[in-house]
């Protein structure tokens, strides 16, 4: 598992690892900003070659999750400076992931109770909520509206404000959440999206279109080597339904990111699709550095990266129980198992008081 360990020139930045902290919801901001606990959080883990954040949303009406923290403020980019100052006081390096959920949110959470937006006007998901009786709780997404043509536009706009926001809060760079059934799969999926203008399922450039135009205005704003994109092809999440051609959509979008030469790729390895075939080929038309994610164990990851199969390997419940996760491979110490009752919400117990080895032999 040596290469595990070795350094990674990514963009304009070392990593010092390849080991990725994937992007992971918590649901602790209460407010909505980051604060002091989110900052001991991902500090502790900054042994990380890299750490992409936790789903921030670009704006209000892209947001589906109670408690999370956003990047659309002025307060929200003050309230990220101690986190990233933190992250890099350890050595580490860490991304912001950017999120509009479309219609996977819900009508206590929109502006003014509004209906979510989305590709179509289909209803699916479920989203982190206010209940009847105005308890937070997982509860049915609302039946959203679909989005005007001239309305795209403000999204992509949304998109590239964050992007600033969160280099002046201190972020390495960001990572465009493209993936588990949110508001840009809502467009790439040609069976939700069946609109009849330039961003319908008609064809690949269309059913892309809102994707490169956020990457586009991204790369623009701060720059191709501070852009990833972050998708799942084969998963199912969020209602989202099966296509046929899923490996020509994702091939497609490979060839078009190859193109613009964004720092990275991130893909959700899940299923025999991915790994029968479509890994390899995405590995063909995508030229660039390859993020691969998806319930590797530490000796998986390794034997993809010696197989050329991908560069980083990307690591999400480790982290979370392990906040030394890395140096535990490294020694072949025994790891914590991460508390799913303590994924989302709460306080510090089941986000930072996971021990460091020795602690918890004390």
């Amino acid at each position: 598992m040596k290469k595990l360990f070795t350094g990674y020139r990514l963009g304009d930045i070392t990593l010092k690892n390849r080991f990725i902290m994937a992007p992971m919801t918590r649901s602790r901001a209460r407010d909505e900003h980051a604060d002091a606990l989110t900052a001991l959080y991902y500090a502790q883990r900054a042994s990380a070659g890299l750490i992409i954040s936790e789903g921030l949303p670009v704006s209000r009406e892209g947001t589906g999750y109670l408690f999370n923290p956003g990047i659309y403020l002025d307060s929200h980019v003050e309230a990220w400076l101690p986190v990233t100052q933190a992250v890099h006081k350890k050595g580490g390096k860490i991304f912001a992931q950017l999120w509009h959920v479309g219609r996977v949110s819900h009508t206590s959470l929109q502006p003014e109770g509004q209906h979510p937006v989305s590709s179509v006007s289909v209803q699916g998901g479920s989203a982190f909520a206010w209940d009847e009786n105005g308890e937070p709780a997982t509860v049915t997404a609302s039946p959203p509206r679909a989005l005007l043509t001239e309305e795209i536009k403000q999204i992509v706009a949304d998109f590239r404000n964050a992007a600033a926001n969160a280099i002046s809060a201190g972020f390495d760079g960001v990572e465009v959440h493209g993936a588990n059934g949110y508001l840009i799969e809502q467009f790439i999926n040609p069976v939700l999206n069946t609109r009849d203008d330039g961003y319908g399922g008609g064809s690949l450039a269309n059913r892309t279109r809102l994707l490169l135009e956020i990457v586009d205005a991204i790369s623009d704003e701060i720059g191709t080597s501070r852009t990833g994109v972050r998708l799942s092809p084969c998963n199912q999440l969020q209602d989202m339904a099966h296509y046929a051609d899923t490996s020509e959509t994702y091939l497609y979008i490979g060839k078009e990111l190859s193109r613009r030469g964004i720092a990275y790729v991130h893909l959700m390895a899940q299923g025999p699709v991915m790994f029968n075939g479509l890994l390899r080929d995405f590995r063909q038309v995508w030229r660039g550095t390859l993020i691969l994610a998806g319930g590797l164990t530490p000796a998986q990851a390794a034997a993809l990266i010696d197989d050329g199969l991908t560069d980083l390997a990307a690591f999400g419940s480790p982290f979370i129980a392990n906040p030394d996760f890395v140096e535990r491979v490294r020694k072949g110490w025994p790891l914590t198992m991460a508390r799913r009752s303590s994924y989302y919400g709460g306080g510090e117990e089941g986000y930072t008081d996971y021990p460091f080895h020795g602690e918890d032999h004390d």
